[in-house]
């Protein structure tokens, strides 16, 4: 047989086997397993700074749709489910207090929960008004739900600027949302962003303040 031909028609077997060759191609998740994600456990622990809030908002909707009681041991915290018990310890004494996190905040970096004023007097912060902290998770309620997170990446008093940064994010992003925070002013909040991990959120916050030059961009739970 000629060389030549020898050699076309081993390139023509390689390149059969070739186009037969499978490519393993790895699923997404599915909705079960992505269910399936479980709650934070008892006994979790986190820590940074506390603060505490009363007027304007006691009387006033919380975010899970109670009315929010400042004299109530009651907190606001921005990611954990509505529900959840919470041991707060003042770092500083010693001093904690359990309370029901039915609120979204603290909106300020750095700040991991806003306490009711009567949960703040229980642990000596209302007269510095932010105290270091440790939150140990006490229990987390049973129909949590999936979660979804996305960043925080402004807040402001005129809807039509919250809107534009919304129509923004959901460019750059893929989604983006309003909340609006009731209160005096009233703020509208623009989230973006919808993943299922507060990892891969810290991620698209990280994203966000390198890119968008949003330093205050912080993760937050995602509430229907």
């Amino acid at each position: 047989m000629n060389r030549g031909l020898v050699w076309i028609l081993a390139l023509a077997a390689l390149a059969g086997a070739c186009s037969k060759k499978k490519v393993a191609v790895v699923p997404p998740p599915s909705a079960a397993r992505r269910a399936a994600v479980p709650a934070l456990p008892a006994g979790f622990t986190e820590r940074g700074i506390a603060s505490w809030y009363g007027h304007p908002y006691h009387g006033r909707q919380a975010a899970d749709g109670e009315i929010y009681d400042m004299e109530a041991l009651v907190a606001a915290h921005k990611t954990l489910p509505f529900q959840t018990m919470v041991r707060v310890r003042n770092l500083s004494d010693d001093q904690t207090v359990d309370v029901r996190i039915i609120d979204r905040g603290p909106f300020i970096q750095g700040r991991i929960i806003d306490l009711s004023h009567k949960a703040a007097q229980e642990i000596g912060v209302i007269g510095p008004g932010v105290a270091q902290v440790e939150l140990t998770i006490l229990s987390s309620p049973a129909n949590a739900g999936q979660a979804f997170y996305g960043v925080q990446v402004g807040a402001f008093r005129e809807k039509a600027n919250a809107e534009r940064m919304e129509k923004n994010m959901t460019a750059a992003y893929g989604a983006a949302k309003l909340v609006l925070r009731s209160g005096d002013p009233a703020l509208w909040r623009v989230l973006a962003g919808r993943v299922t991990s507060t990892a891969s959120a810290e991620v698209l916050a990280e994203q966000i303040r390198e890119q968008e030059q949003v330093p205050q961009a912080f993760v937050v739970r995602l509430d229907p």
